[in-house]
């Protein structure tokens, strides 16, 4: 069976476009918390009355000066009480932080060819996902499942005949190379299901600031709150307030103050890549003003075991008892990390704030809900092809040109920039040519 599946992912080795349902693209950068200032972390694992709070605060001094006042609801004990591993918080940092994905146009000649043979072949793609059941019962497809497990987004897809298959996959935004439906139409005929999996971006692993070692507290209590209020008091203007939630049901959000999702999946100019940090703060701030500085803001909520893409791995089981993740297993082997091989019924989310004493006069109050929909900051820069080609491409420039005029007024608006200022540093699609057309019509004559 393991040598039939490696066949068949030797076979149709497939590619995701981009949907509601895949986000794919590459990982590019990411806005952890090193982009701000006076930034302090809370890791809270929530699970029914219990609760274990972990705390990397961002004290700047002479470390024999350090102290910190903790409110905390019940009693505790010597046990209760653990000094924990920043690492394993700058790696939950890196694997939530809002990301920048990047795009490349295919060569548009080849691509026009595709399209054409694919609307002389094919109906046009369905809209959305129930849709796209549809036409899969309409194809002769059936999705027996999907599930997540460990780092793959998987489907198991049984058909009636090979061609409705490869139809399905095709309008679902998978590629399949040409001569599949004669392979696939043998393994057909022997009753088989089709594994279909979608891998997830890795990336190399970053810190951030230094820290004194964060503290540990496990306690019991109904009240699900973080205090904030006592740290105002010795504050120099707004503090960065990072909070991410551990829990077994699903996405926690704040009560007595509005949780807002920030703006996400915007196409922005190619420079912003060299400049994602500028970017990402002045975005945040626009946003904050927006709410009137009263907001809790939404960058992150994901089941652990996967991402898309990801800006790190995703924590391993023994990384995530270490921050007091008490209802997972731990690893066979003493001393390794292991990174997860199967769904870990953990779901995080990450809330950012940016608080002082006026405007957040009370501590935060939180409640898990049910809602594991997947979310994620996340901005997309697409770079035109710039390669040779062997048609007119005229059309295609046009195209490009609108997008990124579409792109430039986006990041106008999320940044509050001069909208003339990102224009100018927009290397619009055929300009150099457009530039040139400019002259007396008398001289494109015979030059």
């Amino acid at each position: 069976m393991r040598i039939l599946i490696t066949a068949i992912a030797a076979i149709m080795t497939v590619a995701l476009s981009s949907t509601a349902q895949a986000f794919c693209g590459f990982y590019v950068a990411k806005a952890d918390t090193s982009l701000f200032n006076r930034a302090s972390q809370v890791v809270l694992v929530r699970d029914g009355n219990r609760t274990v709070i972990t705390m990397a605060n961002d004290f700047e001094g002479d470390v024999k000066d350090f102290a910190v006042v903790i409110p905390v609801p019940t009693f505790i004990e010597r046990e209760q009480i653990n000094v924990g591993d920043k690492a394993v918080i700058d790696h939950l940092d890196a694997y939530t932080s809002p990301r920048l994905v990047e795009y490349f146009d295919p060569d548009p000649c080849r691509r026009f060819e595709l399209l054409r043979n694919m609307a002389e072949d094919l109906p046009a793609m369905p809209s959305s996902m129930a849709d796209r059941k549809r036409k899969a019962t309409a194809t002769g497809v059936t999705i027996e499942a999907s599930y997540t497990v460990g780092e793959y987004d998987i489907l198991i897809l049984s058909a009636n005949e090979s061609r409705g298959l490869i139809q399905w996959l095709n309008e679902s935004g998978y590629r399949i190379p040409k001569g599949a439906e004669e392979i696939v139409g043998s393994y057909l005929k022997q009753d088989m299901r089709f594994f279909v999996a979608k891998v997830n971006i890795e990336v190399q692993r970053k810190s951030g600031y230094s820290y004194l070692r964060p503290l540990q507290i496990a306690y019991e209590s109904n009240r699900f709150m973080l205090p904030i209020r006592l740290g105002t008091l010795n504050a120099r203007g707004q503090q960065e307030l990072y909070i991410y939630t551990l829990t077994r049901t699903g996405r926690v959000e704040t009560t007595n103050y509005r949780t807002v999702k920030l703006p996400s999946n915007t196409e922005v100019p190619e420079f912003v890549q060299a400049e994602f940090g500028d970017f990402y703060r002045a975005m945040f701030d626009k946003q904050t003003l927006a709410e009137n500085s009263r907001g809790v803001f939404l960058e992150y909520a994901w089941d652990m075991a996967w991402c898309d893409p990801c800006a790190a791995d995703p924590l391993s089981p023994d990384e995530l008892r270490r921050l007091g993740v008490f209802w997972i297993g731990q690893s066979q082997v003493p001393g390794r990390n292991f990174a997860p091989t199967s769904a870990q019924n953990v779901f995080v989310t990450r809330l950012h704030v940016r608080y002082d004493r006026e405007h957040f006069p009370e501590d935060l109050i939180f409640q898990e809900t049910g809602d594991r929909q997947n979310f994620q900051g996340r901005y997309v820069i697409r770079h035109p092809w710039k390669g040779a080609t062997t048609c007119d491409v005229t059309q295609y420039e046009a195209g490009v040109r609108d997008r990124q005029e579409r792109e430039a007024q986006a990041l106008a608006s999320l940044t509050g920039w001069d909208i003339d200022d990102i224009r100018a540093r927009i290397s619009f699609a055929g300009s150099d040519r457009l530039e040139t057309n400019k002259d007396p019509w008398w001289k494109r004559i015979w030059n």
